[in-house]
């Protein structure tokens, strides 16, 4: 009977693999539910193996839908995205596969529109006043400068300002 074979008959596999199958999950955040449940060790690592090998746990899979989810649901820029990986201690190459996944045309749209919102729901006073203010909140929404001036100046065009 082969380790992985062996792991499949425990209840924490049962456990364990409920916890991947709910959600996509990184190796961190399994290795902390592993933890939680009492493996450590050599033991954790056989679990991460089988878990692995038999497809419930994939990082990759995992970033590109980390990035994706928070583009669509929660707006955020790359910046965030890329930094909350990073957290997750998911490798640079990976975040910038998962980063390429979202459409550089989509994202500059989503960008304008929250940027049209935010110009619609008033900031009176200057037009200079109401930039910084503006830049400075989808900077902290990770969004990178070369992307929000993009936004902005599509959007002043369109407007006729400067």
């Amino acid at each position: 009977m082969s380790d992985c074979d062996h792991i499949k008959q425990s209840v924490i596999w049962k456990k364990i693999t409920h916890y991947c199958a709910y959600q996509e999950r990184c190796h961190q955040e399994v290795r902390q539910k592993l933890h939680q449940l009492g493996v450590y060790g050599q033991q954790a690592d056989a679990y991460m193996a089988c878990l692995i090998q038999e497809n419930f746990l994939n990082e990759e899979r995992f970033a590109i839908q980390f990035a994706l989810g928070k583009f669509h649901s929660h707006k955020w820029g790359k910046r965030k995205i890329a930094f909350h990986l990073q957290q997750k201690q998911i490798s640079t190459y990976l975040i910038e596969k998962a980063l390429q996944q979202i459409d550089t045309a989509t994202y500059i749209e989503v960008l304008k529109k929250q940027m049209q919102q935010k110009i619609m729901h008033g900031h009176a006073g200057s037009i200079a006043a109401a930039k910084q203010k503006i830049w400075s909140y989808f900077l902290q929404k990770g969004y990178e400068i070369a992307s929000i001036e993009q936004a902005w100046n599509s959007l002043m065009h369109f407007h006729g300002e400067t």
